[in-house]
């Protein structure tokens, strides 16, 4: 499930919780993201998201 992406897996699983645990926008989620210093697109965490729970 975590071979070949570019983010730490516990930055994946923390998305992906907070994404679906929260009902954050993935757009609220980039920006939490990046007040934590990790720079990523909102995008990528709706294809994580999505991924992660249909697997």
């Amino acid at each position: 499930m975590f071979k070949g992406r570019h983010f730490d897996k516990s930055v994946i699983l923390l998305c992906v919780r907070w994404y679906l645990a929260y009902n954050l926008s993935l757009r609220n989620l980039k920006e939490i993201m990046a007040e934590r210093g990790i720079e990523i697109d909102y995008s990528t965490v709706h294809r994580i998201a999505f991924q992660s729970t249909t697997a």
